[in-house]
């Protein structure tokens, strides 16, 4: 890839990851811990929102910070506590109203995209 698609693919995904992190922790049963919820982004988006697992932690903690999600500790059976994430209900509101302005965000650079060659 070269200099400038990487740079466009970083800033691309770096709007994109909080509304895919609150889509798959909406999507849960049960809270889950980050890498849980990196395996569910590989497995969702293709790899293409799955990026460094370690990316993934301040992420959730400015929307824990925001309200948007809530955390606990919870042991672990194969090593240390674990922090598991949940959905709060700040947290289903944003996702609605992020979603809106994704899909709006979308269309519109799609209807703009038809006229071009690429």
């Amino acid at each position: 890839m070269d200099d400038s698609l990487r740079k466009f693919h970083k800033e691309l995904s770096a709007g994109t990851v909080a509304l895919a992190l609150l889509a798959v922790v909406e999507s849960a049963t049960e809270p889950m811990h980050g890498y849980l919820i990196a395996k569910q982004l590989e497995r969702e988006g293709g790899g293409v929102l799955a990026g460094k697992q370690s990316a993934l932690y301040p992420v959730l903690r400015n929307l824990e910070g925001a309200g948007l999600l809530s955390s606990s500790i919870e042991p672990s059976s194969s090593g240390p506590p674990r922090r598991c994430y949940q959905i709060t209900a700040a947290g289903r509101t944003a996702l609605r109203a992020w979603a809106e302005a994704w899909r709006e965000t979308r269309d519109s650079v799609d209807s703009v995209l038809k006229g071009t060659r690429a």
